[in-house]
């Protein structure tokens, strides 16, 4: 695993290249990108300049996927999928095809089930073990979570599924989450944490304290990025 800390200034701006470079090299490589999206409001404006200035990017080859929701309706203002639908699927016009949504108005069960179905039919045509994400992208949380894996969570100890569902701490509690077997198979992992106030966190994560899900994420054979804003 190589592993580097961006310490930035110009955290949108180094957050689009970072996505923009990789979806080219892997188009490149591949023929295909594969992109994690994250949720919360630190991606918000990111995925807002991605589309504005990259709308010309080949859409059409990018598969879009999401590392956790929250059991809510593809509507509901808690959806991590209509925010990204809001900010870039719609401006960059990205086909819907190329996106997979996870279920979260279903049962959480059924919907992880679905969701990791989905990903392990694409992972077969690859030859892959589990599905391999080119870039896939996290936040941090004040208590060390990423995607929906919370301290203390049984999805933590998940070594076989991809797909779990999750309890989180705040509303809604019900959560569909990655899984870290197929979060550190990806690629390229990408934290990105605009926020002065989790400092501290942040330095305890990459300092690899074991009691943070954050600091558990180590890509098998990929790298990992910090984009930190300063």
């Amino acid at each position: 695993m190589k592993t580097r800390i961006i310490r930035t200034d110009t955290f949108i701006g180094d957050a689009v290249a970072i996505i923009h470079d990789c979806a080219l090299d892997a188009i490149a490589a591949r023929g295909i990108f594969r992109l994690s999206l994250c949720g919360g409001n630190t991606p918000r404006p990111v995925y807002v300049e991605l589309a504005k200035l990259y709308a010309d990017l080949p859409w059409d080859r990018t598969q879009i996927t999401f590392g956790d929701e929250r059991c809510v309706p593809p509507g509901d203002d808690q959806s991590n999928y209509k925010m990204a639908k809001a900010t870039l699927f719609d401006g960059a016009r990205i086909p819907e095809g190329n996106i997979f949504r996870i279920r979260g108005e279903i049962d959480p069960d059924a919907a992880a089930r679905e969701y990791e179905q989905k990903l392990a039919q694409v992972a077969a045509r690859f030859d892959e073990q589990r599905y391999l994400h080119d870039l896939l992208l996290l936040g941090l949380g004040e208590d060390g979570h990423t995607a929906s894996l919370f301290p203390g969570s049984p999805a933590l100890d998940e070594s076989v599924r991809n797909v779990v569902p999750a309890t989180g701490p705040k509303p809604p509690p019900q959560r569909i989450t990655f899984t870290l077997p197929l979060i550190n198979a990806a690629r390229h992992v990408c934290f990105l944490v605009n926020d002065p106030a989790k400092s501290a966190i942040i330095q305890r994560a990459t300092s690899g304290d074991a009691s943070l899900p954050s600091a558990r994420v180590k890509p098998a054979s990929g790298r990992l990025t910090w984009l930190i804003g300063i």
